[in-house]
């Protein structure tokens, strides 16, 4: 997926025509994929504009709106969220008219029984942060393999070892661990708009109540887990234990395990015995978030 950043969008990197132009352009129809980056590629401070203003009008239609800065920020991050999904979309969908395909994605999004955006326990802190970190991971591969750190507490040998990786494809996850530390980590808290006061209060609550706090992020973590699972193709499904055996013995799927498990704790824990022979004295991964690289 393309990584475009609110931040990015607003800094001014690109000199914009006048808005009125622009929005006669972004209503007419591109024809290839060259001019549907390059018409977006111009306007994308007024897409994000319009995609976080549908999510504010959504937001205060149902009377889910507070007048705060949390919630400003909520509505952006989403804004940029399908934003991205209307890059991605969008050069698929040529010939279109890319303001109105941006308007039906969002439209679509909206009509949900229950859209994922607007659920209560993502805008707790809590929720930000494990909607931030997993929304991440569906872009980024550093984000991907830090999650096996930040919700199950896992290093990068152990990994390694139940994702069935080889010597030539164990430095990567290194790698990996290694840029998300440098940058990957605080870029990515800043999108989410969490603040160290709030990461200082997580960490409290996890202190007082460990039980009750990691099983709350547990029911949270796999609410998004399965949501940002439906954003992927349909060979993306869950796997039978079987199956899983098949998978690391004839050493493929790589890319599927890594991703797959990372999304998926039930698969997670299958894929653990798996790797690990069965053997009992390792205790399966549960959910202990780390609110730090």
């Amino acid at each position: 997926m393309i990584g475009i950043g609110a931040q990015h969008m607003l800094s001014g990197d690109h000199a914009m025509p006048d808005r009125t132009t622009t929005l006669g352009r972004l209503e007419e129809v591109v024809s290839t994929v060259e001019d549907f980056d390059r018409v977006v590629l111009q306007a994308l401070p007024i897409l994000l504009d319009r995609a976080a203003g549908y999510t504010k009008r959504f937001l205060r239609e149902t009377g889910q709106w507070s007048d705060d800065v949390a919630h400003e920020k909520f509505v952006l991050r989403w804004g940029a969220e399908y934003l991205e999904q209307f890059l991605v979309s969008g050069r698929s969908e040529v010939p279109c008219r890319p303001l109105f395909l941006l308007d039906s994605i969002v439209a679509k999004q909206h009509s949900r029984p229950e859209p994922f955006c607007y659920h209560s326990d993502l805008l707790t802190p809590l929720g930000r942060f494990l909607d931030g970190l997993v929304g991440r991971a569906a872009i980024s591969r550093d984000a991907l393999i830090a999650l096996y750190h930040h919700c199950y507490g896992l290093g990068p040998g152990q990994i390694i070892t139940v994702l069935g990786l080889n010597g030539s494809e164990s430095p990567r996850i290194y790698k990996n661990f290694q840029r998300w530390r440098d940058s990957g980590w605080k870029r990515t808290i800043e999108d989410m708009g969490i603040t160290e006061t709030e990461l200082h209060g997580l960490n409290e609550q996890q202190h007082r109540q460990r039980q009750r706090f990691n099983g709350e992020a547990e029911r949270i973590l796999r609410f998004a887990q399965a949501h940002y699972r439906k954003s992927e193709p349909d060979h993306y499904p869950c796997l039978s234990r079987h199956q899983w055996e098949d998978m690391f013995q004839q050493g493929y799927g790589i890319e599927y395990r890594i991703w797959h498990l990372a999304l998926c704790l039930d698969c997670l824990h299958t894929a653990w015995d798996v790797g690990f022979g069965g053997a009992s004295a390792i205790e399966k991964p549960r959910v202990t978030l780390q609110m730090q690289p």
